[in-house]
């Protein structure tokens, strides 16, 4: 049983309740922002909770043991601070949340109801619908290695260690974009679909800072075309700088013919799959021998 505190705890007995929510939200780029569903801004621990945002507690569900806690916000994009691009940015994605019951007459009389994080946004118009997750939340995420046939290292990262220096390039926007497809200009020639599947870092305009993953790299006679999984969060203008790192298919027959990078590959690319396990046994002449050795051993 969670205990109240004392100021809170003499309020709630006096018969009459003067109670509304406040929300202190920290964004991934350190900024704190605090909102409340009363009519007027209340001042906590030194953030204040603007009341201008018009936001409204769905019904948040809590259980014993390790199930996750959740629930949903709603508001409006309106609101100080938060803005459709920002959240299209990836801004408060697993941004964290703490949700409080205050008494708005006597605001340091207040509870800590919940610690978690931002999850699921949705969009309509000028309003959102944002989920709340509860700590248990991080223990349904993945953790460890995984035992597959492609590499589960990141192009470039530690356990990779391709050095991504000479693969990478910069380019410029030409032109307008259309829906996610920039007509871009490289520095350097490269073969049709030589970034598919890559990713693209803005270093100039309005999305400077953010990134975004290709889905296909169109070199043509009508010149080059980036098509972006999704389109930029902000507006992109001709002359927009950026780099560009090709993509990894995490197989290893690219790993070592593309990047020379085999001694580093993080799969496992003759670990049988299901196929395998459940194909019938064949005695015929070439066929391997199922006795539990190497599939690839001398003959």
């Amino acid at each position: 049983m969670r205990d109240l505190p004392p100021g809170l705890a003499a309020r709630l007995a006096s018969g009459a309740t003067t109670l509304c929510h406040c929300w202190s939200l920290t964004r991934r780029d350190g900024l704190r922002l605090g909102f409340t569903d009363h009519d007027r801004d209340l001042a906590l621990g030194g953030l204040v909770h603007a009341a201008r945002t018009g936001l409204a507690a769905a019904e948040a569900s809590a259980e014993l043991g390790f199930a996750v806690s959740g629930g949903d916000v709603a508001g409006a994009l309106t609101a100080f601070g938060l803005t459709e691009a920002d959240i299209a940015a990836g801004l408060y994605d697993g941004a964290g949340v703490e949700t409080w019951l205050v008494d708005w007459a006597e605001p340091e009389a207040r509870l800590l109801l919940d610690v978690g994080s931002l999850g699921e946004i949705r969009r309509a118009g000028d309003a959102f619908v944002a989920e709340l997750r509860g700590l248990m939340e991080r223990l349904d995420a993945e953790r460890g290695r995984s035992f597959r046939a492609t590499c589960d290292a990141e192009l470039g990262d530690a356990r990779c260690a391709v050095d991504l220096a000479p693969v990478r390039t910069t380019g410029r926007v030409l032109g307008e974009p259309e829906r996610g497809s920039l007509a871009v200009s490289l520095a350097g020639s490269f073969a049709q679909a030589h970034f598919s599947g890559g990713r693209l870092a803005w270093t100039g305009g309005a999305n400077a800072g953010l990134s975004a993953d290709i889905r296909a790299h169109v070199a043509g006679r009508d010149g080059v075309r980036l098509d972006l999984r999704e389109a930029p969060a902000r507006a992109v203008a001709p002359g927009d700088a950026f780099t560009l790192v090709p993509g990894c298919d995490k197989r290893l027959a690219t790993c070592a013919g593309r990047y020379r990078n085999a001694a580093n590959f993080r799969g496992f690319p003759h670990l049988p799959g299901n196929d395998f396990v459940l194909r019938q046994a064949s005695g015929g002449a070439g066929a391997p021998v199922l006795d539990g050795g190497s599939l690839f051993r001398a003959g």
